[in-house]
């Protein structure tokens, strides 16, 4: 380290041995406020992850937070249908304007933005990546206390792309009650600790479906082992989701919001702890 060193590696164009790498980080919008980003993720496609996402900003938003909800799934997005999202993102005076839900909650999703809702998404990683930091940095996002990001499935570029840019306090991971569950989640586990964010809680989504003639519970994916597996890699909060038709009739009608049932009562404690 020279003499003259200011300690401001950014504007330093010496090679040292304490030289500290530039940060990813993508700046927030500066008329924009977020308190807290919470990153929703799972190892596989097709474990509920955006469900989760979802119920966890509804909950959030019904003990009185203000609540967004930022797709990073660009190929796959869901999110607006469940919520039942038509109206297309605005640009303002502070840049694009997310789509309110019916409770409030502020949403953006590339299906607010392409014409039809059924348009391809045939963008290779680094344009996906560009459009995830400017979900973030040229949105504007107004006094969120909570901001939930629903992950695209895996541990590769784009979700890589969301941990380096975004200030990501802590992530849920979601799964289902299968024999290779252990190896996936271990994948998300592990990618959360190479990039020093916390792991809040595992939800087990799918975990049993009951009879509403008999009342008993059907374990239709084979037993549970998340308790065992949180364990393993010490983890010490496990929520559970059942089969809920009626939860699914209200997605695909988008009206998620009005949903009754539990709200993963334990994550919810963890994320606001």
């Amino acid at each position: 380290m020279s003499s003259e060193c200011n300690h401001d590696c950014e504007s330093c164009s010496q090679n040292c041995d304490d030289r500290k790498p530039a940060s990813l980080k993508a700046d927030l919008n500066e008329a924009s406020s977020v308190k807290k980003v919470i990153s929703i993720v799972s190892g596989k496609g097709g474990v509920g992850k955006s469900l989760v996402t979802s119920l966890l900003a509804v909950a959030m938003n019904r003990k009185g937070y203000k609540t967004g909800i930022l797709d990073a799934d660009i190929t796959g997005p869901s999110i607006p249908r469940g919520f039942g999202l038509k109206e297309r993102a605005m640009s303002g005076e502070f840049g694009i304007i997310p789509v309110p839900s019916a409770t409030g909650i502020d949403i953006l999703s590339i299906n607010s933005i392409l014409p039809n809702e059924t348009d391809p998404v045939l963008w290779r990683g680094p344009l996906i990546a560009g459009t995830i930091r400017q979900f973030w940095s040229q949105t504007f996002w107004n006094a969120i206390d909570y901001m939930f990001v629903d992950m695209p499935p895996g541990t590769g570029d784009v979700p890589l792309t969301v941990f380096q840019s975004l200030p990501v306090d802590g992530i849920v991971i979601v799964t289902s009650p299968q024999e290779l569950v252990s190896m996936i989640v271990g994948k998300a586990i592990n990618m959360a600790r190479a990039m020093n964010v916390p792991v809040l809680g595992i939800v087990e989504n799918m975990s049993w479906f009951q009879c509403d003639q008999c009342g008993k519970r059907h374990t239709l994916f084979g037993e549970s082992h998340i308790e065992e597996v949180a364990k393993e890699y010490g983890i010490d909060t496990v929520s559970r989701l059942p089969i809920d038709p009626n939860l699914t009739r209200l997605c695909d009608t988008g009206r998620i919001e009005t949903y009754e049932g539990e709200l993963l009562p334990e994550i919810l404690a963890k994320i606001e702890s």
